[in-house]
């Protein structure tokens, strides 16, 4: 996996080509020098950890013959107050949307990819508490 990351020369703007050669842009806060254009590099570290465990809970539901048909994973996370402001608690609550859902195979998909198979979850529970929830909604 690769990845080139460019600053703009202009404030705190970056763009970053990813090895699949996709452009994500990144920005700072105004009192850090950026415009506040885009999402903080941080932002993506953890937008990048929810869409990891989303695609892990979405195969794993699908192989389970559930019918999914939406999965959202809402964070919220505490970062340290010195440098390096690692994360330090990450809360992931998940609604998972679908016909006919087993509370318990959503419930399992989601601990799976937790303990086995989020590889972003696996890196960040190296420096932060990570708790989630579950609420399944029928469609």
């Amino acid at each position: 996996m690769e990845s080139t990351v460019r600053w703009s020369g202009d404030g705190m703007s970056f763009v970053a080509e990813t090895g699949s050669g996709h452009l994500l842009t990144m920005d700072g806060a105004k009192e850090g020098g950026g415009r506040n254009l885009a999402p903080r590099p941080m932002e993506v570290v953890l937008s990048g950890a929810g869409g990891c465990t989303a695609y892990d809970v979405v195969v794993i539901l699908k192989k389970s013959g559930q019918d999914v048909r939406g999965c959202d994973v809402h964070l919220s996370a505490e970062r340290a107050e010195s440098d390096p402001k690692v994360f330090t608690r990450i809360h992931m609550r998940f609604v998972v949307r679908g016909r006919g859902l087993k509370r318990n195979l959503v419930e399992h998909a989601v601990r799976l990819s937790h303990e086995k198979y989020c590889s972003a979850s696996a890196m960040l529970v190296k420096t932060a508490e990570m708790t989630h929830e579950v609420e399944v909604v029928s469609d």
